[in-house]
């Protein structure tokens, strides 16, 4: 029975560690951080509206249409990277496959740009 707690204790340490490195890390920003910031930090800055109280504020519906295309084009890089390194070995299919997928999203992005979701103004 003690030999079997034995190999345990590692494993209790090592969880012991983990919860108060990781107690440690939640707390220290609340106590560390500064609490007045300055006008300079809550200026607009990438978001493109001033900072506001309200989480529930309506704003323009471009923003998610942003957001939505990039996450398109991410994901189309995503995909283009393990293509790339295995295109030697997929040969004329996954040639014509990934030229298939690609004109997809051409397509899509041109239909989106005609519909004039890229323009702001």
């Amino acid at each position: 029975m003690e030999d079997l707690l034995k190999d345990y204790v590692p494993i209790v340490v090592f969880i012991g560690i983990s919860l108060v490195i990781g107690l440690a890390l939640l707390v220290s920003p609340f106590l560390l951080a500064f609490k007045s910031p300055d006008a300079e930090k809550n200026s607009a800055y990438e978001c493109g509206f001033n900072a506001f109280d309200d989480a529930r504020m309506k704003f323009d519906i471009r923003f998610y249409l942003v957001a939505i295309l990039f996450i398109i084009f991410d994901l189309e890089v995503a995909f283009l990277f393990p293509w790339a390194i295995t295109f030697g070995k997929l040969g004329w299919y996954g040639f014509t496959s990934m030229m298939v997928f690609l004109a997809v999203l051409t397509i899509g992005f041109i239909y989106e740009w005609k519909k004039g979701a890229l323009e702001w103004d």
